[in-house]
């Protein structure tokens, strides 16, 4: 899905290590760690994190990034719970 959408295998493969990568933005990086802190349990988004986050983005794009972040949570968690097999929509080669 992300190549059909123009990312790099070089940097769908560097996800896990986003933070250090140089292969992404400022503005990715910060999408990225609040992508995290809504998802990972136990973690919060700070006010120090959005206020970076502020200095990134204007209010609708905010609302938009947090929706997508939102909708992905929900489905992961209703497609685990109901068993929905994962659509292998990125595959290493």
């Amino acid at each position: 899905m992300g190549s059909a959408l123009g990312l790099s295998r070089e940097k769908i493969e560097a996800l896990a290590d986003y933070a250090a990568s140089p292969l992404y933005s400022a503005a990715e990086r910060i999408a990225l760690e609040y992508a995290d802190a809504m998802t990972i349990t136990g973690r919060d988004v700070s006010d120090e994190l959005f206020a970076r986050l502020r200095e990134v983005y204007n209010d609708d794009e905010i609302i938009e990034l947090t929706a997508i972040i939102a909708w992905e949570n929900s489905s992961s968690k209703f497609n685990r719970a109901l068993r929905v097999p994962s659509q292998k929509l990125w595959q290493p080669e």
